[in-house]
């Protein structure tokens, strides 16, 4: 799946992958990465009835003001890693979507997230379904002066499977033909990648499945200003981080390290030369987001509830709102990563009872969370899905896990969970003190201390002694390396996750050898429906919708992480600026698009 780590609210992450494990704005439905990302959980109900400059059709056809510049905000500090293959959350997401938000398909929720013609006008499968061809635009240029052809995908594709590509995207690549051998040094090339010419090539698949193209990494790879690097050098190299090229409709001009990108605007960028002259990408105070944007100091930027309330009827600021391809979470450390077998391996006994999840599940006022912080905007879930996807499953048929402290105490004491000192905690099986770490990050800046407190305070009423890991919040990148190298501080964390548009497959957060299984739940039973979920059997619909229904029962009796919510984000926009289209990941699409009223 595609996904990203968020920040969490206002729209929760974990977010999104790149929650930010996985990671960020991919308007393109690659699915195994994911964004870990904003989790602005909190939203507040628009004005729709606004004469809104955002959607002026006419303006958007070629009647828009030129020139200009337009500031994007964003309340974390960004990573730097500006390249689709290496990038992990949204900090850096949104900044490549600026510079070089093309893939071979677009994906956007007005289309039901069908894939959609983007740097490929057309494509075709073989008859037996296992190899698909790809034919080009022409005239595509890279910022450099060079024109994108096929060769920059086969380049991607050999960089990512590459033996020291560490880049978490090889589920977007381990089903190409060749694999296998090319990522163990056995091979010079990926055999199932052919370039037919320069505006064609093709994609041959180990086995038919019903996900393969939405699973097919989309991005390439400028082998011109890349392929004099050796691979393990790219993650750290200026021609990454400081000097990036794109296909985008914006240039990199200039990056200020976690603070400020500034870009200038493309004139040969192939859908048309854009209306601005410029965009700038600016780290702002989570704090005064909204006093920011009334005051002209940023233009575009998402909001939680409690920051888009004020601003209601400000006619200097428009205010949208759109459902998020999002989910919020408490996610259990059960275990650790095996680097060397590169599988999750769950050893942790403090969290083997199932009793013991569900009872922390049921401690947990996961509606109060989103009145206290949403204001109401967001929809309790209890499997890990955006509630707009049509692989949500039937909520008849799971555990609903109301919010019930006597029924959390109950459930802690038939697991052996019993407070025998008398100070209000329970002690665990063995009489031994039964502490809990609660791990999460510092933004929205205006709610992440007091929702983290709420959520350690419903804990600590059922009697488990949670208390702040640290006693701090972490910033975002902070966050999420200790989630990922599975700190052993951690017990629970707060996390969010942006999902794949296209495809709701399972695989690349959830399968036992995926990393980004933070969890680290290990479950032979969900690897073989995951696996059913993209056989060939699957490319009959219902049959993948039986097994994804399948899955979700299985998760939420076992329930290795507590979904919490199924956001709605709110962006606000200055009212001289049009052009901007919100979509479920971010507001970034189209940026050709955007004017300024001069």
């Amino acid at each position: 799946m595609k996904k990203s780590r968020l920040v969490l609210p206002a729209a929760l992450l974990s977010t999104t992958m790149v929650v930010a494990a996985c990671g960020g704005n991919d308007n393109n439905g690659n699915n195994n990465d994911v964004d870990p990302g904003n989790d602005n959980n909190d939203n507040t109900e628009m004005n729709d009835d606004n004469d809104n400059n955002n959607n002026d059709d006419e303006a958007a056809e070629g009647d828009a003001p030129q020139g200009g510049t337009v500031t994007y905000g964003y309340t974390s500090p960004f990573a730097g890693l500006l390249d689709w293959a290496w990038y992990e959350g949204q900090d850096d997401s949104l900044a490549l979507s600026l510079f070089n938000g093309e893939g071979l398909y677009e994906v956007r929720s007005e289309n039901d997230f069908d894939l959609e013609p983007s740097l490929a006008h057309d494509w075709e499968w073989s008859d037996d379904n296992t190899t698909i061809t790809f034919h080009l635009e022409e005239g595509v240029m890279w910022h450099d002066g060079e024109e994108l052809t096929a060769s920059d995908f086969k380049f991607s594709y050999e960089t990512i499977a590459h033996p020291d590509g560490n880049t978490a995207r090889q589920t977007n690549v381990d089903r190409i033909v060749g694999y296998e051998d090319y990522r163990a040094g056995e091979a010079d090339e990926l055999a199932g990648v052919e370039v037919i010419d320069d505006y064609t090539f093709s994609v041959e698949f180990n086995e038919v499945a019903a996900n393969n193209l939405a699973n097919l990494w989309s991005y390439p790879m400028s082998e011109n200003h890349l392929g004099h690097l050796e691979v393990s050098e790219m993650e750290d190299a200026d021609e990454i981080r400081r000097n990036p090229v794109g296909l985008g409709a914006f240039v990199v001009d200039n990056v200020v390290p976690g603070e400020m990108i500034e870009y200038s605007a493309f004139e040969d960028y192939w859908k048309g030369e854009p209306n601005l002259d410029g965009v700038v990408y600016r780290i702002v105070d989570g704090d005064l987001a909204g006093e920011l944007l009334a005051q002209g100091e940023v233009d575009i930027i998402e909001l939680t509830a409690g920051q888009a309330g004020p601003l209601e009827g400000d006619d200097t600021v428009t205010l949208e709102e759109i459902e998020a391809l999002s989910y919020s979470y408490i996610g259990f450390k059960l275990g650790h990563w095996d680097e060397e077998e590169g599988t999750a391996v769950m050893d942790n006994e403090k969290f083997a009872s199932k009793e013991v999840r569900h009872a922390f599940a049921h401690a947990i006022d996961r509606q109060g969370i989103i009145d206290a912080f949403s204001e109401g905007y967001g929809t309790v879930i209890n499997a890990p899905e955006s509630v707009i996807r049509w692989s949500y499953p039937d909520e008849s048929q799971l555990n609903q896990f109301e919010y019930d402290t006597e029924r959390a105490q109950e459930l802690l004491a038939e697991a052996g969970y019993e407070d025998v000192t008398g100070d209000g905690f329970v002690e665990d099986p063995d009489g031994e003190e039964f502490t809990v770490n609660f791990a999460a990050m510092n933004a929205p800046a205006d709610i992440a201390e007091p929702r983290a407190q709420y959520i350690i305070q419903n804990l600590q009423d059922a009697g488990i002694n949670a208390q702040l890991m640290d006693g701090q919040l972490y910033d975002f990148n902070l966050f999420y390396d200790l989630v990922e190298e599975d700190d052993p501080d951690i017990d629970i964390f707060l996390g969010a996750w942006g999902l794949a548009t296209a495809d709701p497959d399972l695989s690349g957060l959830w399968l036992s050898t995926d990393f980004w299984n933070f969890s680290r739940w290990v479950n032979e039973e969900s690897d073989q429906l995951i696996r059913d979920g993209v056989s060939e059997e699957a490319l009959d619909f219902e049959y993948r919708q039986e097994v994804y229904q399948e899955w979700h029962q299985l998760f939420n009796e076992e329930l290795p992480m507590i979904p919490l919510s199924s956001p709605v984000n709110i962006y606000g926009v200055s009212a001289d600026v049009g052009g901007v289209t919100p979509e479920v990941r971010d507001a970034t699409p189209d940026p050709h698009l955007w004017y300024r009223e001069q």
